[in-house]
């Protein structure tokens, strides 16, 4: 595969929508870089799926974005991240080109999480595949090994944001039931990570529902402070990235689709275009 060495945008990439909260994070403090972001729509959510299909998804929309010019990707999803990152760094790159960067969403918050937490009790909520995959748990206790990490799925929390049912009474129900199993399970919890892109689109039922002295950790802007860190010491990657301060959108699924679910995670119009992988 012949890849360009021209300068390009900074690939976001999610399954679904909620990797446009992390787009966002990005360029609030970023907004000077052209960025191409990819919602593999129509195959969303990735949540419920094996390692083995979220993998090959996941590859086939990196491929996608170096093709379209992207020098470095971040999987603005917690799921490719917990089950693709991995494999796709040190397997696919080598070969694709050693030269192009894939970054995950999991790490950024890890680093920062024993700067926050007092007790040493970490909660985490996220989609099952994230849980299962223990991706937090293992990335924290590598980085602050005195830190005890519990977590808990919260499987309907995705659908009532893409159905635009997070101010609706149902969603109190399943908000405030993940957070008490969470509690129970460990009552010495003192800060909880969002491990799911859409999540803070749920953060008014979370914070009603939350134990007094809790503090809640969402991903976007820790992302984005450590990507602006991530360029300080990988300049050869930052002079890589185009700037023109545009964005374009991709989706795998129907467009007139993506701009009315974009629009309740963005709150501004967006053009977008549709994409095959595979």
């Amino acid at each position: 595969m012949a890849l360009s060495n021209t300068p390009g945008p900074i690939g976001v990439f999610d399954s679904g929508y909620g990797g446009l909260t992390i787009l966002h994070g990005i360029r609030q403090l970023l907004p000077q870089y052209d960025y191409l972001y990819l919602g593999d729509n129509a195959r969303a959510p990735y949540g419920p799926r094996s390692f083995e299909v979220v993998y090959e998804f996941t590859r086939q929309a990196v491929v996608k974005m170096f093709e379209m010019g992207c020098h470095l990707v971040i999987l603005g999803c917690n799921t490719a991240s917990a089950k693709a990152l991995r494999s796709i760094q040190q397997n696919d790159l080598p070969q694709l080109d050693p030269e192009r960067r894939v970054l995950g969403v999991i790490r950024p918050t890890a680093e920062i999480i024993g700067t926050l937490t007092e007790s040493r009790h970490v909660g985490v909520l996220a989609t099952e595949g994230t849980i299962k995959s223990e991706s937090y748990t293992l990335e924290i206790q590598k980085l602050w090994p005195d830190v005890q990490v519990s977590g808990v799925a919260c499987p309907f929390w995705v659908p009532l944001v893409e159905y635009n049912e997070a101010d609706s009474p149902g969603a109190d129900y399943f908000v405030k039931k993940r957070i008490d199993e969470l509690m129970r399970k460990d009552a010495a919890i003192d800060t909880i990570i969002l491990g799911c892109t859409h999540y803070p689109l749920l953060m008014p039922k979370i914070l009603k529902y939350l134990p007094n002295g809790v503090r809640i950790v969402p991903q976007g802007e820790y992302v984005a402070g450590s990507l602006l860190q991530y360029f300080e010491r990988h300049p050869q990657i930052e002079q890589k990235c185009s700037r023109g301060a545009s964005v374009h959108y991709l989706t795998t699924e129907s467009p007139e689709k993506f701009k009315e679910q974009a629009q309740i995670f963005l709150h501004e119009p967006v053009e977008v275009e549709n994409v095959v992988l595979g």
